[in-house]
């Protein structure tokens, strides 16, 4: 053979080579049997999209939801994926839309999410008035959306003529959580405080309230009020003190409601906002009364911020980064946890632990429809009945009220005390007795208002 030939021979060679090389290998599929037909979910992937706050003032407890939310796809994805009704799979793949924690910010979100990306399902939303905001989107597209952390109940009780009919509330509305600090204020915190007065229980509780001004701070405002009044307590609202969401300086509506003397002070507050209020009415205003602080609270970084003045506060709660009610739902809380420190190096909060269960939420119903239609989607998610997953749930089970697509909670009040270790404070449940691991105390530095 002659030189020639052997050059073109290995040339033939070597293009043969790399044009093999250069051929995209097919991505592994998950588990499926048959072709898909149009708007299944097998084969291939599930595209959910997660509504969070990145960036803006709400960014502490929105990171929180969106990095759960991948934590709840990654144990999903190693579990083999969602499992269709016809035995076929799918595996999770999560796009985030950052609501930027503002009203503008979450129609961009939602309408990238929907119309670019194609998301099959939404899971997520903080802020009531920003996710209020683009619920017309989400009726215009008819895409079912797991709500986990805006919590006005305007979110699915809508009285404008916008369709929430595709919109499904996995928290607690304010007015749920609203009465239920109320009640405990009644039954626990009032007898305590007038065993220290030596009062008589006819002794009104002085109650105070600082709220943002918003749909979430207005909707505590309006639960606190309306469950005084129609349960007879006697409770006497002496302040009732607005801000604007995102503001730093609480001095003056804490002068005034020092002013009022109060027992104790509700905030309607996000983690950004009640951790500089309580510090600036303790360090610098001298205001030394109890704090009762809404679920979304419960947040390492809420902790971190408070040091020594979150002493002796209350938070609502259903989730906490640092405790768990003995029980079954301790183990899940548990393996959350550890998974989520092991990815990120710190603990999710009470909001994450929400977004982590509308993935799974999200991911049975697509399941158990069978497919990514989104009518299909919205009737599994009406009819959705799954044992809980991480929060705890009315008897143990995740689903749907009829009326208002609601889903219900087993909840309960926890009080922070000083951890010399730590720095910081740690939560400890006080109430309801079934689920409690230590008993409400006042603190020693505590002043009640006026005896009378």
């Amino acid at each position: 053979m002659s030189y020639r030939v052997l050059i073109i021979a290995a040339l033939i060679i070597a293009a043969a080579l790399i044009a093999g090389c250069s051929q995209s290998q097919p991505a592994a599929q998950p588990q499926s049997s048959g072709a898909a037909a149009p708007g299944a979910a097998s084969p291939g992937i599930i595209k959910i999209g997660v509504i969070a706050s990145l960036t803006g003032p709400a960014s502490n407890v929105g990171t929180s939801m969106w990095q759960s939310a991948q934590v709840a796809a990654d144990k999903i994805n190693a579990d083999g994926g969602v499992v269709l009704k016809d035995g076929s799979k799918a595996q999770l793949k999560l796009v985030v839309g950052d609501d930027e924690s503002t009203q503008t910010g979450g129609q961009k979100a939602a309408t990238k999410l929907i119309t670019d990306d194609k998301v099959d399902i939404l899971v997520g939303g903080y802020s009531s008035a920003v996710t209020s905001a683009y619920e017309q989107t989400i009726a215009d597209n008819k895409i079912p959306f797991v709500v986990t952390g805006a919590s006005s109940p305007i979110i699915t009780h809508r009285t404008d003529g916008i369709d929430t009919s595709y919109v499904f509330h996995n928290c607690p509305t304010t007015d749920t959580y609203g009465q239920y600090t109320t009640t405990f204020i009644d039954q626990v915190v009032r007898p305590a405080v007038n065993k220290k007065l030596g009062a008589a229980d006819s002794r009104p509780f002085r109650l105070a309230l600082l709220y943002q001004d918003t749909a979430f701070g207005k909707g505590v405002q309006s639960a606190v009020n309306n469950t005084i009044t129609k349960n007879k307590l006697n409770i006497q609202l002496v302040s009732q003190q607005s801000y604007k969401m995102s503001d730093t300086d609480f001095r003056t509506q804490l002068t005034a409601i020092k002013a009022a003397n109060p027992d104790a002070v509700y905030l309607a507050a996000f983690p950004n906002e009640g951790a500089p209020a309580i510090t600036q009415a303790r360090r610098d205003i001298g205001l030394n009364t109890i704090f009762l602080n809404v679920e979304n609270n419960d947040n390492a970084q809420f902790y971190k911020d408070l040091g020594q003045y979150g002493e002796g506060a209350i938070i609502e709660s259903r989730f906490s980064p640092y405790t768990a009610p003995a029980g079954a739902v301790a183990d899940a809380q548990s393996a959350f946890k550890q998974a989520y420190f092991a990815k990120f190096g710190t603990y999710p909060d009470m909001m994450g632990a929400s977004t982590y269960d509308g993935i799974f939420i999200a991911a049975k119903a697509i399941g158990n429809a069978g497919t990514t239609d989104k009518a299909a989607e919205k009737q599994a998610l009406a009819g959705l009945k799954i044992p809980q997953v991480v929060e705890a749930m009315k008897d143990q089970t995740i689903s749907f009220s009829p009326d208002f697509r609601e889903s219900t909670f087993d909840l309960w009040m926890e009080q922070l005390s000083l951890n010399a270790t730590a720095g910081e404070t740690r939560p400890s449940i006080v109430w309801p007795d079934n689920l409690k691991s230590t008993d409400f105390v006042l603190p020693s530095w505590y002043v009640p208002g006026s005896s009378t």
